[in-house]
């Protein structure tokens, strides 16, 4: 899958002084001058402050965009592109709220413009083929699954600022919720959960770790807990009636990722080594824009997620069991979107320090 030479896309992004930019296979890495003009000179593309936005916009320069801003700010982005007809890849999770995420869903209809959820995980190989492993029955009938992802974040990072979306649910849960219902290949249809936070001042406006469990039909559950103050964990594990999958890393973007299926007697490892997931998300996206078809994961996919959490957090709050009215989804990733790209070299960021202490 290749993007058509003339499309254009352009990477918005959050950080500290960050500006509009056509998006390359390069990553902004000036130390020194990170101005539009000095931005556009290094990497030969034109540069845009937020407060330019519309102007890129009506251009008629750009196809597409890419939204990697807080949670917070995503339907907003993404409403503004679609009112001019320019397509969106936005990060998930697709919004904060599900008020929010079936607006875009909507707009995007309504403009016939292309709305994908940057779900990277389902270009990576390693995902892709437990899926598969799974699908075939390499280990029986998959009955549970669970998983552990956990990080540490710094005090001042996006990622605790209730206002812009934040919380460990909305950020690194969602890997864990995703990851169950395309392993299952089902929707879930009932959720419990419980939030935590100890003393630490980082934790004022988001929960510090959330647990939870999904029941899926045919009495299947998948449980996970995600948490901001640990040490970085990325795993998953699914136990069938005749054997076991395990992920570790699972949902690593900067690493070699692990698998081991032990089915009785029989232990088997692979090594699905490090690409470039970014890229490959990037690809597959030019390629529905250039071909017309409808990306997977796409917006819908997006959304399914939003209500999964939002029943999570009204769990928390309430203190009681929460059920889902299932919204099957379009499609679930396969085998085929596997894009392998080079690993990318590690920029320095612009005006930005790393999120992870």
């Amino acid at each position: 899958m290749h993007p058509a030479r003339g499309l254009v896309v352009h990477y918005i992004c959050c950080g500290k002084q960050t500006h509009l930019l056509r998006l390359t296979t390069r990553s902004l890495s000036d130390q020194h001058d990170s101005s539009p003009a000095a931005l556009s000179q290094r990497y030969d593309v034109p540069a845009y402050r937020y407060e330019e936005f519309d102007r890129l916009l009506e251009s008629g320069d750009i196809d597409a965009v890419y939204i990697a801003l807080p949670n917070s700010q995503h339907r907003e982005y993404t409403e503004r592109a679609a009112k001019v007809g320019v397509h969106i890849l936005c990060e998930k999770p697709l919004a904060h709220t599900v008020e929010d995420a079936e607006a875009m869903v909507r707009a995007c209809e309504a403009a016939k413009v292309r709305l994908m959820t940057g779900y990277r995980l389902h270009f990576e190989d390693g995902n892709l083929q437990s899926i598969e492993a799974i699908r075939s029955g390499r280990i029986g009938d998959a009955r549970l699954f669970n998983s552990i992802h956990t990080m540490q974040v710094e005090p001042d990072n996006i990622r605790v600022d209730g206002s812009l979306g934040g919380g460990p649910l909305e950020d690194i849960g969602i890997y864990c919720i995703n990851a169950a219902r395309c392993l299952f290949g089902a929707e879930p249809e009932e959720v419990f959960a419980f939030e935590a936070s100890s003393h630490d001042p980082r934790f004022k406006e988001v929960p510090e770790s959330v647990s939870a469990t999904m029941r899926f039909s045919g009495g299947r559950l998948a449980s996970f807990v995600c948490g901001f103050a640990a040490i970085k964990v990325s795993e998953y594990r699914v136990v069938g009636t005749e054997g076991i999958l395990s992920m570790d890393p699972a949902y690593t973007w900067h690493d070699d990722i692990h698998q081991t299926i032990v089915v009785g007697e029989k232990l088997k490892k692979r090594v699905f080594e490090h690409r470039d997931q970014v890229a490959a998300e990037i690809l597959y996206f030019a390629h529905c824009i250039q071909n017309g078809e409808d990306p997977e994961p796409s917006g819908r996919e997006g959304l399914i997620d939003v209500r999964i959490f939002e029943a999570i957090r009204i769990s928390c709050s309430s203190r009681r069991a929460v059920r889902i009215e299932p919204l099957p989804a379009d499609s679930h990733p396969v085998p085929s979107q596997s894009i392998e790209r080079r690993p990318p070299v590690q920029p320095e960021p612009v005006n930005a320090e790393s999120p992870l202490k």
